[in-house]
Order: structure tokens, then sequence, then C-alpha cells
């Protein structure tokens, strides 16, 4: 049977229908060569910056074991200490925060009358870098001439753990601050978060450890994930100075974490020891200040649940020459959105501020309505005394006004201004306000018991200065006049 072709035409029409062109061959060897030639230098690039990122390991000049000088460290680690050196700007601004040492007093005097007769209602800047810390605590007008608890000097100063080893803890914190003026020169910095031969996250202060020890956990259990904010809760978290002349301890710094680390457990220890840091002349009321419990509040936030860490935010990764490094320029995530929020939120960095400051000025909306009715409070008590009414039947409504300007300034002490958790920090400002106007109330029902009708007449406190001065009349002892 014939196909009708001959077999030279059948061995030409295999040549055009399954053989490749004589071109391809050539194409194929080229494009081989290409693709080894780009993975050899992909190799090379990856060898490269491998044996650069380890290179500062290589050439470590050792760092003694309480080295303060942040210059020496930086020898060995130039990115991460340049990055440091720009906690030197204090210009910089946000909304609510940033570096730039603005006066809260000045812009709220409702906390001259809150902090009358302790430190904050002298003097109550907005924190700069941390480069400026033993500049700063050293002019401060809270620091009181010629002697005060050398304890102030703990979160300040890479010499602190220098000094805690030569002189021993206890002995540190019973010093005099001003004594140790000579020895304390260096800022906050390397060698407080730093082990210098490992370079491993530690923990260099004890109030921390022993924190965490009084709630029956051990901090060596951290992971490093947790290390990158407990670092920074060495200092940002809420604390006291304890006495106790039989354990030999004298302004001893202590975490009030023993019942946990919410506000109702702190308020509950505190209460439970009759601790306050100062009375409060207008109204007589014990109260304990909170000092920057940034921790705490991030504890109950958003991120803390999903393991995001201090450091991931204010101190995000940065590469630089093929080198993966933390930005040491400790400051407002808003202050560099790219690096830290939009690592993991993808918006527009318009958006993300916007977001951010949304949620910050209803905080700040419920903080002022809280302030209002503390101020209040401070003020019906006052007339209350000048009433004639006695310390043991105002004890429930100073009791009422202690728990809600802890509540209040738990808040408003903590640096962005309620962000690490809006939701806790709603829930406090609520009821720091209703706490404070359950005190007037008692006040209210206290007058008309003993025949007072007339409505106290709230001092002008629009100002500072009027504020200041109202206060000073309670601070001496004669108080302004409430009734007419």
């Amino acid at each position: 049977m014939t196909t009708g072709r001959t077999p030279n035409q059948a061995k030409g029409s295999s040549r055009q229908t399954g053989a490749f062109p004589l071109w391809a061959g050539a194409a194929i060897v080229l494009l081989v060569a290409a693709v080894v030639v780009l993975l050899g230098l992909l190799a090379f690039s990856i060898v490269e910056r491998r044996w650069e990122a380890q290179r500062p390991a290589l050439v470590v000049t050792p760092i003694a074991e309480w080295e303060p000088n942040n210059a020496v460290w930086g020898q060995n680690y130039p990115r991460e200490y340049e990055s440091y050196l720009k906690t030197r700007m204090d210009t910089s601004k946000t909304k609510f925060g940033g570096a730039f040492p603005r006066d809260y007093l000045e812009g709220d005097p409702y906390q001259v009358i809150l902090f009358a007769g302790y430190g904050f209602g002298k003097e109550y800047l907005q924190a700069r870098g941390h480069y400026h810390a033993v500049e700063d605590v050293t002019k401060t007008k809270r620091i009181k001439v010629p002697v005060n608890a050398a304890t102030c000097w703990t979160c300040k100063s890479t010499d602190v753990p220098r000094l805690m080893d030569k002189m021993g803890v206890k002995e540190f914190y019973a010093a005099n601050f001003h004594d140790l003026k000579g020895e304390i020169t260096h800022p906050i910095g390397c060698q407080d978060c730093h082990d210098p031969e490992t370079m491993k996250l530690r923990i260099t202060r004890p109030a921390l450890r022993e924190g965490f020890a009084a709630m029956g956990r051990d901090i060596n259990e951290a992971t490093h994930q947790e290390m990158r904010s407990l670092v920074c809760a060495q200092c940002h978290v809420e604390y006291y100075f304890k006495t106790d002349a039989a354990a030999g301890l004298k302004n001893y710094l202590t975490l009030p974490w023993s019942k946990g680390t919410t506000v109702e457990a702190m308020l509950e220890y505190y209460d439970e020891i009759e601790f306050s840091d100062y009375v409060n002349p207008i109204s007589g009321t014990p109260i304990v200040k909170p000092q920057h419990p940034d921790y705490e509040l991030y504890l109950t936030g958003v991120h803390s649940y999903r393991d995001v860490s201090c450091a991931d935010c204010h101190m995000p990764y940065r590469t630089e020459g093929g080198v993966k490094f933390t930005d040491h320029h400790v400051q407002s995530p808003l202050l560099n959105i790219s690096n830290s929020c939009a690592v993991c939120h993808r918006w527009s960095e318009d958006e993300i501020r916007g977001r951010v400051e949304g949620i910050q000025a209803k905080v700040s909306g419920a903080m002022m309505e809280a302030e209002e009715a503390l101020v209040q409070a401070h003020f019906d008590i006052a007339a209350a005394v000048q009433a004639g009414a006695m310390d043991e039947v105002l004890k429930a409504a100073r009791q009422s006004l202690r728990h809600a300007q802890f509540r209040w300034d738990y808040v408003s002490a903590t640096n962005g201004m309620g962000f690490h958790s809006p939701q806790e920090s709603m829930r406090l400002l609520g009821e720091a306000a209703n706490l404070a106007q359950q005190a007037r109330l008692e006040v209210a029902r206290l007058l008309a018991r003993i025949g007072v009708t007339v409505t106290p007449q709230y001092p002008d406190v629009s100002t500072r200065q009027k504020a200041w001065d109202v206060a000073q009349t309670f601070i001496k002892g004669d108080g302004t006049k409430l009734f007419p």
C-alpha cells in the first residue's frame, strides 16, 4: 500500500515538523550561561553580605563589663551608634508627642491643681531623647536641693549599673542624688540593654527582675522577642520608692506587681501598705502618682497580644550596605511610619497617621473630661472642710478621688496618648470620671446633711499662673474661700 510520498519527501517533512531550528541550540547555550552567571553573582552577593553582617563580631574591640561610654561601643557597632546619636535631636513633634520638651502645665493648667504640693506641680516637661537624660534630670525643678534620693538616677545613665555593682544596690538607692553627680555623666545607652561580650539583650536594673519574681515569674525564661520589650520595661513602668527600716531599705526602687500589673492590682497593693507619693493640699487626699506605666498599658493592647515588641515600632529594623540592623534612634513611630507601622499595615502614611491621631484625639478628649471632674472633686472636698466637715466623714470621698486620679494619671503619664492600648485607656478614663463624680456626690450629700445649701464657687484656674496662685493658698494653709 502506498502513501503517495517518496522517501525523500518523508524525510523533508520530518525536518520541518520535529527538529529545532539551527539557532535554537545557540540560544539555549547563551541562556544557560546567563543563568549561571546570574546565580554566581547572587551567590557572591549573599556571601559578601553575610561576611559584612558578621564583620563587627570578627573585629570586636573588647568592651568592659560595665563600660558606660556609648562611643566605645560605637567603635564596634557604628551603624547602631550613629542612629543612637540622633536622639540628640529635640525639635521633632507629633500631635501628642515627639522629642520637643513641651510644657504640660502651660498647656493644661488643671494639672497644676491635680499635682499641687508635689514636684510635678512645679515643672512637668515632655521628655527629650535618651541622649539628654542626665542633663535633664539634673536641671529639673522636681529634684530637691540639697537632699534627694539617688534612686532618681536609676533610669538616666549607663553609669548606674557600674555604681550598683560597686556600691551595692541598697546602698546606691539610699545615697544622696547630689553626691553622685560627679560619678554619673553618661546618658542612657548601649550598656543599659546589652551584654558587652555577646551583645545579647540583658536586664541591668534589678527592680524589673524583682518585679517578675514578686509575681512568681523568672525573667530569665523570657524569649528574645519578649526581651525586645523588657529592656524598655526596665524604666517605662510604674514604680515607687520603698523605705523599710527593718529590712534596711531606703528609697528602694520597687515595682508594685506582687498582685499583678493591672491598675486594680496596683491600687490594691498601694492601699494595703497605705502608700502615697503626696497629699494634695486642696482636698487632703493621699495621692499615688503613676510614673510612666507604658509597659503595663502595652500588655493590655493588641500589639502585645500579637507579640509585637516595643522595639518593633520604636526601634525598627533598617538595611544599610547589605546589613540589617536595629535603628537606635528611639522615637515616635509616627516620625518613621514607613519602617515601623507600614511593615504590617499596608496603607498610605497619611491613612496610618490619621488613624493613630484619631484614636489619640478621642483619648485626649476623655482625659480632659476626667481632669475637669477631678479638679472639681478636689475643690468640693476643700469646700466641705471649710464648712466644718471632719476627716472621718470625708474618708470615702477621698478614697474615691484617690482611685479616680490614679486611673486618669495612669493614662496621662504614659507616652503615646493612650495608643498603646486604646480600649483600656478609655475604660480607665471613664472610670476616673465616674469615681470623681461619685466623690463629688458624696460631698454634696454631706454638705446637705450639715445644712450647707450654697454651691461652692470654684476659683479661676484657666491659666498656669492662676492655678499656681490658687494652689499656693492651700499649700500655705489658708486656702481660697470657696463659699461667698
